[in-house]
């Protein structure tokens, strides 16, 4: 499978004090591997699949770090391109104590470098995948050309952001499964997502733009799932001590394509996804080291 979109360095502070505007707070400051499509990359590797990346980094040492990190992973970073003179891809975020994020700031310029010419060079490895993951930090005219040249495989997608996940728009009809959260739902349909059956009418909205399956995720609330064949339903969140939230939605989509990937019906596909982000949500970094599909599988037994 395909995984396509950010890598980036991503720069993580956290504290355990009050978060004040305009004044230093105490914490901790940390490094990791990070980008949506690299995420969701490295968390299908340790699940046991074969996946190639594709993005573009600097020739910097966050670069070399990110390719270096995401290949020991067991990813095929081949397809990757590096950019001289560009700075790779870097996304900090801070958080309170309760591990929620508060801010975030990205600069990912660089990402202006996936262009249609360089996707179609591309064109075999695109065309013989069985599977696509793509995020929204992909720009418009990156995402027109894949979805114009999309071959008859599924396609999962993070739309990344409420202002990011508009580019989608044109392109629902040929997306088979959309992991999204609340924000993201409310910009794609239109209209707040603040109770259970705005939930369900946004999602059958999805469905009538020609979205296979909706993903929904909703904090505490837990995810909505549904299908267009009509299944659907609620997944509770699994209760974990939460270090940092970073990273958990990408493993979250992870899961998703690995329940696809196994022919696993959608509501089991999600509770998998869900061991999955709950695993996450306990390690210091994007990614949980132990990742594995018997780490998830005793996660969701012994919740």
């Amino acid at each position: 499978m395909l995984a396509i979109g950010a890598a980036n360095m991503d720069i993580t502070a956290s504290t355990q004090q009050l978060l004040a505007a305009g004044d230093s707070t105490p914490g901790q400051v940390r490094y990791a591997a990070g980008g949506v499509a690299r995420n969701v990359a490295e968390n299908l590797a340790r699940l046991g699949h074969q996946v190639c990346f594709l993005s573009a980094v600097g020739d910097d040492l966050h670069g070399r770090g990110l390719l270096e990190h995401t290949h020991k992973a067991g990813v095929d970073t081949r397809a990757c391109w590096t950019v001289p003179g560009a700075a790779t891809s870097s996304y900090v975020s801070l958080h309170g104590a309760d591990g929620d994020m508060a801010f975030a700031i990205n600069d990912m310029a660089i990402l202006e470098h996936i262009t249609p010419e360089r996707l179609a060079n591309q064109a075999e490895k695109l065309r013989t995948a069985s599977a696509w993951v793509l995020d929204c930090n992909l720009s418009e005219a990156a995402l027109e050309w894949l979805f114009t040249h999309a071959p008859d495989i599924p396609v999962f997608v993070d739309p990344v952001s409420a202002f990011k996940c508009r580019r989608l728009l044109p392109w629902l009809a040929q997306v088979h499964t959309l992991k999204a959260n609340r924000l993201e739902a409310q910009a794609l349909w239109g209209c707040a997502v603040e109770s259970d059956c705005a939930v369900k009418d946004a999602t059958r909205w999805l469905h009538a733009q020609g979205v296979v399956c909706v993903v929904l995720s909703l904090g505490e609330r837990g995810v909505y799932w549904s299908a267009r064949d009509g299944a659907s339903g609620w997944q509770a969140a699994i209760p974990v001590s939460v270090r940092t939230a970073t990273g958990a939605g990408d493993a979250l989509l992870a899961g998703l394509l690995h329940g696809h990937l196994q022919d696993l019906p959608l509501r089991q596909s999600v509770l998998f996804a869900v061991g999955c982000a709950a695993l996450t949500l306990t390690a210091n970094q994007a990614n949980h080291p132990d990742l594995s599909a018997a780490a998830v599988q005793q996660l969701i037994g012994a919740g």
